[in-house]
């Protein structure tokens, strides 16, 4: 077989849907999976939203569209931007296409090779990966539990050289459920101005934090002007995963760019899933509010369950929707938990070693799940570590 090409040599994926495929293998072959690994939520997304995209579809909303959205749907974007962050952009401002090709848009648009970017360690894997196979150079920032894993802007300033292009910050953040403070914000937004970088702000879980806490973005400082690209989406909010509809908001010259990536790559996205997207950001303020509650509680039950697994502690996550439970007392590595979580429990969760080298003694479990589920999940693990501990 001749080579393929250099820069698909450092394609390393997600490690969570790697998981996901082992442990759809073992159900094939008889197993009873139960599903924590992948970021996504049991629950289906409101009926106006599917409504709306049925209705769309038959009203012939299948056709070509612009790169980057429906004028209806930047514009909703815009005064959503307003009432949820405080400030309005222009709608050239905005883009619409799925969150994760925003990251990689992003960083192809802002970095070169050999260029540094920096990011929170432990930290979404697609950050890593796709600076990787960019052939970018990955400058980690370690957040630590008794931060609650919180990025600390002292920490992101020491990080930054001449040669960094950009830094990415997630909050709330996957896997740890961090949520920056407002004093957190404004300091990493005081650094990126200081020394002169982009600032990609992954906001995907704006809609999901917890116990009265406030989201508080470093966008609100230059309003997406002139260095911060602000993401996010519809699919943890509105439950709306596979519409793969997402936005980011930044300084023109970049969308421009990301929009002709966009145009490059995929054309558009489909103009009855932007019709789908209004609807969702119409959504009754009671729904949203709805979903947020239950997500709340079932954060509760699984750290309290996973509290009293033998060798594991969990601390409280104040936003997203995953437990990072510290797995160290167990005498076995992440790789290790996670692997027997699957084989001997059938529970299938990720190694936080897959989030960086700081994931280290970790494991990320995704609870938007049904509490029936949850319960069963760690009873499974109850046994399973009873019967190897002892």
């Amino acid at each position: 077989m001749k080579k393929l090409s250099a820069i698909t040599a450092g394609l390393v994926g997600q490690p969570m849907l790697k998981l996901l495929v082992e442990a759809n293998d073992l159900e094939a072959a008889g197993r009873r999976i139960l599903h924590f690994e992948v970021g996504d939520s049991d629950f289906d997304a409101d009926p106006h939203v599917v409504d709306a995209t049925i209705t769309a579809i038959k009203a012939g909303c299948t056709k070509y569209v612009s790169s980057l959205g429906i004028p209806e749907l930047r514009a909703a974007i815009c005064e959503h931007i307003e009432r949820v962050w405080g400030f309005r952009p222009e709608v050239e401002q905005v883009a619409v296409m799925p969150a994760n090709s925003i990251i990689d848009f992003a960083l192809r648009c802002l970095a070169d090779p050999g260029d540094e970017v920096v990011f929170s360690d432990p930290g979404f894997p697609t950050y890593d990966a796709v600076a990787n196979y960019l052939g970018l150079v990955k400058v980690r920032v370690p957040v630590r539990e008794e931060r609650g894993f919180r990025l600390d802007p002292g920490e992101l300033r020491r990080a930054i050289t001449g040669r960094t292009a950009l830094a990415i910050i997630n909050t709330p953040a996957n896997p740890t459920g961090a949520v920056l403070t407002a004093e957190d914000a404004a300091g990493i937004a005081r650094v990126a101005e200081e020394k002169d970088i982009y600032l990609l702000s992954d906001e995907i879980y704006y809609q999901n934090i917890y116990d009265g806490a406030r989201h508080h973005s470093p966008a609100i400082y230059d309003r997406c002007r002139e260095r911060t690209i602000l993401l996010s989406g519809f699919s943890k909010g509105y439950s709306m995963s596979g519409w793969r509809l997402g936005y980011a908001v930044g300084p023109v010259a970049v969308i421009e760019k990301m929009g002709l990536l966009f145009n490059t790559v995929y054309t558009c996205l489909p103009p009855f899933i932007q019709r789908a997207g209004i609807a969702a950001l119409a959504t009754d303020a009671s729904l949203v509010e709805a979903r947020r509650s239950l997500y709340m509680h079932l954060r509760d039950f699984m750290v309290a369950r996973l509290n009293t697994l033998p060798g594991v502690s969990c601390a409280m996550p104040q936003g997203a929707i995953y437990a990072f439970p510290n797995i160290k007392g167990t005498g076995m590595s992440s790789e290790e938990f996670s692997r027997f979580a699957l084989h001997e429990a059938g529970v299938a969760a990720v190694p936080g070693s897959c989030f960086g080298p700081a994931g280290e003694g970790y494991v990320r479990f995704c609870y938007a799940r049904r509490e029936e589920i949850i319960e069963e999940a760690c009873a499974r693990l109850e046994r399973a570590l009873q019967a190897r501990l002892g």
